[in-house]
């Protein structure tokens, strides 16, 4: 009987490639507006390459959606660890600025915003839910706090995407105030 040799396929090691370039591709210019041309071209490979790795514009999507939620996961779980008080606010608390922190760089939270543009296409929307579920779970399993903290956790990470995208937190308006108000957003 044969044994599967301990070398990589060449597709194996372009998927998470192709995939990173996708997260970087869709974040730019959305679903509709990213070809998988641009997404070959980021890769450095040929577009029936990038077909033949990923059938579907659809499943590339999905593939660098879920490489974005696998980097906020890591980055939550930094901040988990990091947190000296490891209460269940403390913990949520850390993963929160650990969020922030990560979106400092705005591709990961645009390719968020570009899938909840595109959540009725059934691949990306199960994709999303799964994704949104990851984090949910995770944020429950490692804080331990009870389902009010979480939701209040997931909400204000939704709150902290509309003021990034709009550039809310950037102004001194009384309403942009408020809706800012102990929300932290890195220089």
């Amino acid at each position: 009987m044969a044994t599967r040799s301990s070398i990589l396929s060449t597709a194996e090691v372009r998927r998470p490639m192709v995939a990173a370039a996708a997260l970087a591709e869709f974040a730019r210019g959305g679903y509709h507006g990213t070809t998988v041309a641009d997404v070959a071209r980021e890769s450095r490979i040929s577009p029936a390459y990038v077909f033949k790795l990923f059938p579907r514009k659809e499943a590339l999507f999905v593939a660098g959606l879920e490489a974005c939620f696998d980097e906020i996961l890591d980055a939550l779980a930094a901040g988990a660890d990091a947190a000296e008080d490891q209460s269940p606010d403390a913990v949520l608390y850390a993963m929160g600025g650990a969020y922030a922190d990560l979106i400092r760089d705005r591709t990961l939270l645009m390719l968020q915003v570009h899938a909840q543009s595109v959540a009725d296409i059934p691949e990306i929307g199960a994709a999303l839910r799964a994704g949104i579920a990851r984090i949910t779970r995770f944020a429950k399993d490692r804080s331990g706090a009870d389902d009010d903290a979480v939701q209040r956790f997931v909400a204000y990470g939704q709150l902290c995407h509309l003021l990034v995208t709009a550039h809310i937190d950037e102004l001194d308006d009384a309403w942009a105030v408020i809706l800012s108000h102990g929300i932290r957003h890195p220089d």
